[in-house]
């Protein structure tokens, strides 16, 4: 009997990868010789380089960048297909998370430790690069991860500009002269799920800005600087990058990549499950189980345990998710290829509960889906 396991994070609880063990530990407990395939989801955020880079023949490496505040901080690289291929999280060099809440100020944080893990992706011999952006403190239209890869970004005096989203206001040449030439060899996928332009009541500053520490005042400022950007962009590299869906992502570093790296952007999970050849490991198998921290109406727009799902579908495989919360009509779920979706607390918790109790409850929620899931099969 063989069964695929393929959850997400359930964040703040569990990692994708500790959610995966524990309901392989579920399933063990009930059907000891059980078949099972685990493969921890990432849709693009936090976690692609675990799910990627932990798969047999990947590897991660550890490297020191320079943080959105400017600080050092300590970012993971994966490394798949033989190292020809580099895995990067935004989240983990230019992330939201590593900005104290006092301190966050989408002006001044600058994706400048992306470009760094894109250099050492480089200096490793990657031929491609997956780029997960999600989760990010940045508004600086992705300026500081060119920085890093060699571009100039100069004020009308010709003097470089200080790092962060505020100095694009000042932005009047692009010079790519010293951009690295290695990029030019290299296959560049994004995973974005997101269709914000750059500018605009739509865009990186006015949707996302407030979140990551902008006063309405700073969202304003932030917007005009990247409307200079993105007319500085078409002026000196005669691109129109404003307007592209998804150029908004990240604070604008969906436009950076585009811009300087020539990058395609694609759906989250559906790039996670080509990249571990997922298609692969669906035939003749029994059942699949998913899941996330909170299911509900988002997670039918390109979130991970709908993406599996939606290959399971294709295979006429059954497949299960285990929620920490469910929201919303369970329906849209099913038209989608959940065949049935389970919150995994046996009764009212408060969230902390939920999140200190989530590894057990999962572990025999688990257990209790495969005992009804066999004794179903075992009357057909």
């Amino acid at each position: 009997m063989k069964i695929i396991v393929a959850p997400d994070k359930f964040k703040g609880s569990m990692s994708a990868a500790e959610a995966a063990d524990l309901i392989e530990e579920g399933i063990k407990s009930v059907i000891p010789d059980a078949l099972i395939y685990k493969s921890p989801l990432s849709d693009g955020g936090e976690g692609l380089v675990e799910s990627l880079a932990t798969k047999p023949g990947g590897t991660k490496k550890t490297i020191p960048v320079t943080g959105p505040l400017g600080k050092p901080v300590k970012a993971g690289l994966g490394l798949i297909d033989g190292g020809k291929t580099g895995v990067i999280e935004m989240a983990a060099a230019s992330g939201l998370a590593l900005v104290p809440e006092k301190n966050r100020d989408p002006c001044r944080t600058t994706t400048y430790g992306t470009g760094e893990l894109i250099l050492a992706a480089l200096d490793r011999g990657c031929e491609k690069l997956i780029i997960g952006i999600g989760g990010s403190a940045t508004n600086d239209g992705g300026a500081g991860m060119a920085r890093a890869l060699g571009v100039r970004f100069l004020d009308r005096e010709g003097q470089p500009l200080d790092e962060g989203g505020g100095a694009l206001q000042h932005l009047e040449k692009i010079d790519i002269s010293r951009l690295d030439p290695r990029l030019e060899k290299v296959e560049v996928l994004v995973a974005c799920d997101v269709d914000n332009p750059l500018t605009g009541p739509r865009g990186a500053s006015h949707v996302y800005g407030p979140q990551k520490g902008a006063s309405a005042a700073m969202v304003k400022e932030l917007d005009r600087a990247l409307v200079n950007y993105a007319r500085v962009i078409k002026k000196d590299l005669e691109l129109e990058v404003g307007d592209v869906p998804g150029a908004g992502a990240a604070g604008g570093l969906g436009a950076g990549l585009i811009t300087f790296l020539g990058a395609e952007l694609l759906s989250g999970i559906n790039l996670v499950l080509d990249a571990l050849k997922i298609e692969d490991y669906l035939p003749g198998c029994s059942l699949l189980i998913t899941g996330e921290g909170k299911l509900d109406t988002q997670s039918a727009y390109g979130k991970a345990p709908v993406g599996i799902a939606r290959k399971a579908k294709a295979h006429q495989i059954p497949a299960v998710a285990l929620s920490g919360q469910l929201e919303g009509n369970l329906e849209i779920f099913h038209r989608e290829g959940i065949t049935a979706c389970f919150a995994i607390a046996s009764g009212p918790l408060t969230l902390e509960e939920s999140i200190q109790k989530g590894p057990d409850l999962l572990k025999i929620k688990t257990a209790e889906l495969i005992r009804i899931w066999t004794a179903a099969r075992s009357v057909e």
